[in-house]
């Protein structure tokens, strides 16, 4: 039953209460978002770090801009690419030289720009980058992000690069196409050579920080191992934690990434929530066993300005709730851009560029993102329940799928020797983890887990330690699923395994030699120590292409579990408890077409209304992001502001009152759902502002519905007698 009543209050008897002092020390950075253009209250969204992007004339102005407005400052910029004419343009032209170059001679440009170009990082980039970070310092910007350290797979022709091979090798440049041996040996190359200039730059930072008394994170940016090697970039990726340096990074996951489209029982399609969770288990992986920062983004939009906002919420709901099911990570960016979103325009119809018609953003679409970054703001829950298939599958991934991308023999398009393995556990219930291969050393990074899946097929182990790890591991009571016909032809490359190519062995040989696996191992498990390994010999890929593979990769895993004793258990949905959120994605092409069907008492914050419902059905492809209300009157108690459209802070209950400030940007909507003890008897707003409101007794809660306000609006509930 739902009843009305006026709020008690004024729009103009209350002032604001005036903006605090600003603290010099640091502030919380569990949310942010990147952004290039001042402050204006129609992006205020009120997360806790704006990440002020680039540094030119403007910067100290802009930072003092968003500083101003109470948040914790961040500066990022590019580290392979961005606005530094400076540099880029000399007395005799463009810089030619160091831009990254194909075999034809084309420059690999950023975007559409003509004088941006991905940048060979040499010794004199390197000491210019220096330059351009040292005022951010200066400013006391407490994280400094150097964004995607890219090297094109198809590049490799440029002056610099054939100079950076000569030091880096000691012998003569060689085309990388010209070899599986030249091509791996050039994205080894430029693997180190952002690792070097990442080093270089960061170190820089942290000394100057010191020597003013200041401490810096410094953060990279960076698409997932997935996203790169399907895109064909090389980057340092999981190499970077080789630097004390080093704070974490921005997994930059959004619908551009995770929609590519991958291969599953022979069907070619994008498959946004799935890619989005095998992104995001990647890029954790990374910085599990160091304890290290990672913070997971979502794009409410895209870098294609060409879909419609329908399209852009279908995958931003994909990519978000993906992002959600990895409950260690409680950072996030919640968007880039909020210029772009909130104040751009984009085609009524997906790829309409000729009609010019055009929208800005939908206001329920507006008001349902503001609903999630608040409930982002709150992810930092101690009690999480997994509702999934069997825990603790693991998949053995490389920084080395990147090397393998471009010609004369690169592995496959669809980067199916990774998909082939990781998407039949996904798509029957199973959270699998991705383990980075270059982490084994670190301690306990295989201590959860089952059985491993691993192939050769497409990426290669940098070093002999990773086989002794997997050794010492199975002999301990491991399993693991070596998959992989022996036929990739970089299984030959001068490497460790082969004396650099003096003998003739593979990776699998090496690794097999260490566990003492005989022959028969390719028939049947085989047990050594206290744990088994089974070799199939067939290609991931050939398994990702063909309609029954993912059923034939999903017995090898059941007879493997079934060595502990214990059954696979598989389902259609993935379901999470986070606190009392609730998150669960149901399905497509996966073990059944059943609804989940989940009941309770919820506040829908998927819903821009943010209704109150019983029962929330999902068919196949279908999401959600709930808040649990008995959960919250179970475990939190008292007076609790349950979701709301703009960012909550500052909430207090006590003695029949509860108080809370809300703020959003300017020309958007709030709504806010208040989990009450009792009846409301009162509402003042300061500064007072029209909000309409209704009580429902039922659900316990108070649903207010008023503009959002680009600055502090604190709200007084008193409830009871």
């Amino acid at each position: 039953m739902l009843t009305r009543f006026s709020v008690i209050g004024s729009l103009l008897l209350f002032c604001s209460f005036p903006t605090p002092a600003i603290d010099q020390s640091y502030g919380p950075d569990y949310t942010c978002f990147q952004e290039a253009g001042p402050y204006t209250p129609q992006i205020d969204i009120g997360s806790d770090m704006a990440v002020v992007y680039g540094v030119n004339d403007t910067f100290a102005d802009r930072v003092a801009q968003w500083r101003e407005k109470g948040y914790s400052i961040g500066m990022m910029t590019g580290i392979a690419w961005g606005g530094y004419d400076d540099y880029y343009q000399t007395p005799d032209g463009f810089k030619k030289d160091e831009v990254q170059t194909t075999k034809s001679g084309r420059l690999y440009m950023h975007g559409n720009s003509t004088t941006v170009g991905y940048n060979v990082p040499t010794d004199a980039y390197i000491q210019y980058i220096k330059k351009v970070v040292e005022p951010v310092v200066d400013l006391g910007a407490q994280a400094i992000f150097l964004e995607e350290p890219e090297y094109w797979a198809e590049t490799g022709w440029s002056n610099a690069f054939k100079r950076e091979w000569e030091l880096f090798y000691g012998e003569p440049w060689q085309e990388p196409d010209s070899s599986v041996d030249a091509q791996y040996r050039a994205s080894k190359l430029k693997y180190e050579l952002y690792f070097k200039a990442l080093r270089e730059v960061f170190l820089h930072i942290k000394q100057r920080a010191a020597e003013q008394g200041k401490s810096v994170d410094c953060v990279v940016p960076t698409h997932s191992l997935n996203s790169y090697s399907h895109w064909r970039i090389v980057s340092p990726m999981s190499h970077l934690m080789d630097l004390k340096e080093m704070d974490g990074y921005i997994a930059q996951v959004w619908t551009g990434t995770a929609r590519s489209a991958t291969m599953y029982r022979g069907l070619l399609k994008e498959r946004t929530f799935e890619g989005g969770f095998l992104e995001y288990s990647q890029m954790l992986a990374m910085v599990r066993p160091t304890g290290r920062k990672v913070w997971f983004l979502a794009d409410p939009i895209e870098d294609n300005p060409n879909y419609s906002w329908n399209n852009y919420k279908l995958n931003y709901e994909c990519t978000v709730i993906s992002s959600l099911m990895w409950p260690e990570v409680h950072r996030f960016e919640v968007m880039p851009w909020p210029s772009r979103i909130f104040q751009g325009t984009y085609p009524k119809v997906d790829m309409d560029t000729k009609s010019g018609e055009r929208e800005g953003i939908p206001a329920d679409y507006a008001t349902e993102l503001l609903s999630v970054i608040n409930a982002l703001n709150d992810m930092d829950q101690k009690v999480v329940e997994y509702d999934t298939g069997t825990r603790g599958i693991g998949v053995l991934v490389s920084d080395t799928l990147m090397f393998q991308r471009a010609a004369p023999k690169p592995s496959n398009i669809h980067l199916s020797h990774l998909y082939g393995l990781a998407m039949p556990l996904l798509k029957h219930g199973i959270p699998v983890e991705l383990i980075q291969m270059e982490n084994l050393p670190q301690p306990h990074v295989l201590d959860n887990i089952k059985v491993l899946l691993l192939t050769y097929e497409g990426q290669k182990p940098l070093k002999p330690e990773y086989h002794e790890v997997l050794n010492n591991w199975v002999r301990d009571g491991g399993r693991l699923l070596f998959i992989d016909d022996g036929e990739d032809p970089y299984n030959h490359v001068r490497e460790w395994w082969n004396k650099q190519g003096t003998i003739k062995r593979t990776p699998e040989k090496d690794l097999f030699e260490r566990m003492e696996i005989p022959d028969e191992a390719g028939q049947t498990p085989v047990q050594t120590g206290k744990g088994w390994v089974r070799i199939h010999k067939k290609a991931p890929s050939r398994i990702a292409k063909e309609a029954h593979g993912a059923d034939e990769l999903m017995r090898l895993v059941t007879a493997m579990l079934g060595k502990t004793g214990e059954t696979l258990r598989t389902q259609n949905y993935l379901k999470l408890r986070r606190g009392p959120y609730v998150i669960a994605s149901v399905m497509d092409e996966s073990v059944s077409e059943a609804p989940l069907i989940i009941t309770g008492r919820f506040v829908d914050i998927l819903d821009p209304m943010l209704p109150i419902i019983h029962e929330k059905t999902l068919l196949p492809n279908q999401r959600t992001l709930l808040y649990d209300l008995e959960w919250a009157e179970n475990n939190i108690g008292g007076a609790k502001v349950a979701a709301a459209a703009c960012r909550v802070r500052e909430e207090v209950s006590g003695n029949g009152v509860l108080t809370f400030v809300t703020r959003g940007p300017a020309a958007t909507r709030a709504r806010v759902r208040v989990l009450l003890p009792d009846t409301p008897t009162a509402i003042t707003a300061v500064p007072g502002v029209f909000v309409g409101q209704e009580w429902d007794k039922e659900s316990k809660t108070l649903w207010l519905d008023f503009d959002n306000q680009a600055a502090d609006v604190r709200f007084t509930i008193r409830y009871g007698s």
